[in-house]
């Protein structure tokens, strides 16, 4: 029987384990159970890929990922591996061979929907497999509490009481404490050893932005940071993916919409594209984009607020996968607030789950709002620490100025109270700034004490004003009230003067990029001919495949075989990502690119 790091050195290509990856393997090798918090990016996959070829048996997959199935599996049939899948894509021809497939003991991964795996049908069958472990993946599917709650997860804890002797390894990337409690109560792991890797994905870097004209504010990103990279825009309503993905398609770029209003055939084709093209941007709902395996996502853009700092979290980790710099760019305004909030409340959930809601929100404003490092704050979270500001977020790398806004947030909170606690930032900016409007005259607002009394301050500073007093917990928006801001009993010390409010103040995005702590690597111009030879090389045999390139080499792959030029088989096997597998199926084509561009600057 081959050891975890024979199997990883000559399947998988890599020299050494990360982090806990031994240890985690060894504890699903001895057979008990395991429970993995890790960030995306960080090697999941191989805690449980690996002891499934080490163990005797197959290894059950069980994912929700039902459109990446393909893509997994293609990938690790490259490496030699013999994987499959079953879901509700195949025929039933297809499911029949994998089943007895399975049964032959011929496979040695399966993957499973949630679903499929719950029907007697497999169950049956997997009674008459040999079975090496389950992992479930995306556990964080089984918190009702959570973003991608999946009722069918709920039910899988049968696999501990159908097959009590197989061990299972439960993994996520995204999960606090509360979450955390679930997984082990619903999945019955109280037994299982706990692997927290920590959240920080160092390479992203973090920033948040007040809307200001959105639209110029992201060709500017895309053009000035971002050209002819791949990236995912997220959007909060399917017509406003839609508009976003045409209109970056006037702009030159190569955008694709997706949502799950459109059809299947279509979201397939489109994120087969992202996969496989280069330079491609989708324009999404949070439908797309759960266990991407894309490596090489250098962008994660959103055009609205997201519901929880989980969601955004899990939404920005897309980015960066491959360890190489990546940028989440977060672009929110009130507006964003008094709509999630007002969609929080006209759902079905009951009061305590709306509750917990509206919790999250407020965590998620924070984040926005903060005037330290939003890496400690992200981390806190999730109960992980960060002992020194990380210097690769906005806040580090241009700190925010404060204000004492006292006297304005006074003047504020009293034209809430004075116009009847009713109406929206817009119309009390109105009333402070003394606006003529028909609507102001026409209720009498012209006659109030605060009318005109914020003359000094511009609209946009009367915005931010009331956006951060949204978000401080000063004001809240009554959902039933069209937006409208009422007054919380925090602010009563603010108006009577007993307490200072001190706010950040906007400042206009500057057009350069703040520096971060390390840029994408460049390449030498005197290599960029081998450069683009090892990728067309690698595109070619990517068609010729049917996969992403990604799955013939990772970029940082094909950066190696850049610096170190290896000419010999040997010296390929050494450069991190080229396996046994992969060297006999790869290894000619790119040693011949290699050794012409040698033989031509010789």
């Amino acid at each position: 029987m081959q050891t975890p790091l024979d199997t990883l050195q000559h399947i998988f290509g890599y020299p050494s384990f990360r982090g806990e990856q031994e240890a985690i393997i060894d504890t699903l090798v001895s057979g008990e159970d395991a429970l993995v918090l890790m960030p995306t990016g960080g090697g999941k996959s191989l805690c449980y890929q690996i002891p499934s070829l080490v163990r005797p048996g197959v290894g059950v997959v069980i994912s929700p990922l039902i459109a990446l199935m393909q893509d997994q599996v293609n990938a690790l049939n490259e490496l030699g591996v013999r994987a499959g899948f079953l879901n509700s894509t195949l025929s039933m021809e297809q499911v029949r061979e994998t089943e007895q497939a399975l049964l032959n003991n011929e496979l040695d991964l399966l993957y499973v929907a949630p679903e499929r795996l719950l029907q007697s049908r497999t169950l049956d069958l997997l009674d008459s497999a040999p079975l090496a472990l389950f992992a479930i993946d995306e556990a964080h599917c089984v918190a009702q509490w959570g973003h991608d709650f999946r009722a069918d997860y709920l039910r899988l804890d049968v696999l501990h009481q159908r097959f009590p002797q197989v061990p299972r390894i439960a993994l996520t990337a995204t999960a606090d404490v509360r979450t955390r409690e679930e997984i082990v109560t619903r999945l019955a792991l109280d037994e299982a050893r706990q692997f927290v890797a920590g959240f920080d994905r160092p390479n992203i870097q973090y920033r948040i932005q007040q809307k200001d004209n959105p639209r110029r504010q992201l060709l500017q990103f895309l053009r000035a940071e971002h050209p002819n990279q791949a990236g995912i825009v997220y959007c909060l309503s399917r017509k406003k993916v839609e508009q976003t993905a045409e209109w970056l398609c006037r702009e030159g770029f190569n955008a694709l919409p997706y949502h799950a209003g459109l059809p299947a055939p279509l979201r397939a084709t489109h994120q087969s594209r992202f996969l496989r093209e280069e330079a491609v941007i989708m324009v999404a709902t949070i439908a797309f984009g759960m266990g991407i395996d894309k490596p090489d996502v250098r962008f994660v853009a959103h055009l609205d607020l997201p519901k929880s700092i989980e969601a955004y979290y899990q939404e920005t980790g897309r980015a960066g996968r491959d360890g190489e710099p990546a940028t989440a760019l977060l672009l929110y305004g009130l507006e964003d607030v008094v709509k999630l909030r007002q969609m929080m409340s006209s759902s079905d959930g009951a009061e305590s789950f709306k509750r917990h809601e509206q919790q999250r929100l407020t965590a998620m404003l924070g984040l926005c709002e903060v005037t330290s490092c939003r890496r400690q704050v992200l981390l806190r979270y999730f109960a992980d620490t960060l002992e020194e500001p990380c210097g690769n977020c906005d806040t580090c790398l241009s700190p925010p100025e404060t204000w004492d806004a006292s006297e304005p947030v006074r003047k504020a909170l009293s034209c809430v109270y004075r116009t009847g606690q009713r109406f929206g930032a817009n119309h009390l900016i109105d009333v402070l700034r003394g606006s003529s409007a028909e609507k102001i005259l026409s209720l009498g607002h012209d006659r109030l004490s605060t009318y005109g009394i914020g003359r000094d301050l511009s609209a946009e500073e009367w915005r931010s004003i009331m956006r951060q007093l949204v978000a401080a917990g000063y004001l809240d928006v009554d959902p039933e009230g069209f937006g409208g801001l009422r007054l919380t009993e925090q602010c009563r010390p603010v108006l009577r003067g007993d307490q200072p409010v001190f706010l950040r103040r906007d400042i206009k995005v500057p057009t350069a990029r703040p520096a971060a702590r390390r840029a994408v690597e460049e390449i030498p111009e005197a290599d960029m001919g081998l450069w683009q030879a090892l990728r067309a090389c690698r595109k070619r045999l990517a068609d010729e495949h049917g996969v992403p390139p990604y799955v013939i080499f990772h970029d940082a792959t094909l950066r190696a075989m850049l610096e170190q030029k290896p000419l010999e088989p040997r010296q390929m096997l050494a450069i991190s990502g080229v396996g046994d597998s992969k060297l006999e199926r790869f290894g000619a084509d790119f040693l011949d690119v290699i050794r012409e561009f040698e033989y031509t600057h010789s």
